[in-house]
């Protein structure tokens, strides 16, 4: 008898699963605007919505679903966004905001090098969710970190 591995192949051990109005639209804003994958759908029995979906971006699985009355909380909107922000790291920092924009996404941080190493960008989408690009860009010690980050807390305090 086969022994049934507790961690799917393909799968990590953190997998997020975003509850929507719309699965089905947003897996095709998925698939323009982060270059994702569908691996699997399984619709619910009405035909109409999408109880479970896989979805491949990168090397990571992402789970996705229609609202489900009675299941807990409802899907987040853009007037009410979840306080979560899904972090992906990518090749091209600049190249996945521009595509993730012009496939329908609302850009709240321009490409920007931050103190930490990082190039980074940031996205909401039609759902209520939103998205930070990140290309590392440079190793620091923990020494050269904290200076930068004091540095950049000093810029800020001088900039409000």
């Amino acid at each position: 008898m086969a022994t049934v591995k507790p961690i799917p192949d393909g799968m990590h051990t953190l997998t997020p699963n975003l509850v929507l109005r719309g699965a089905e639209k947003a897996i095709e804003f998925y698939k323009r605007a982060l270059g994702a994958q569908e691996v699997a759908r399984m619709p619910a029995p009405d035909g109409k919505s999408i109880w479970h979906a896989e979805l491949r971006i990168g090397d990571s699985m992402l789970f996705l679903n229609d609202e489900m009355p009675g299941m807990g909380a409802g899907a987040p909107s853009p007037d009410s966004p979840v306080p979560v922000t899904m972090w992906l790291y990518v090749p091209d920092t600049d190249a996945a905001f521009k595509r993730a924009v012009d496939a329908g996404a609302k850009p709240t941080m321009e490409p920007s090098d931050m103190f930490w190493g990082d190039r980074c960008a940031g996205v909401a989408d039609p759902f209520g969710y939103v998205w930070s690009f990140a290309t590392h860009q440079k190793d620091l010690t923990e020494e050269e970190m904290r200076r930068a980050g004091e540095e950049f807390a000093r810029s800020m305090g001088a900039s409000r």
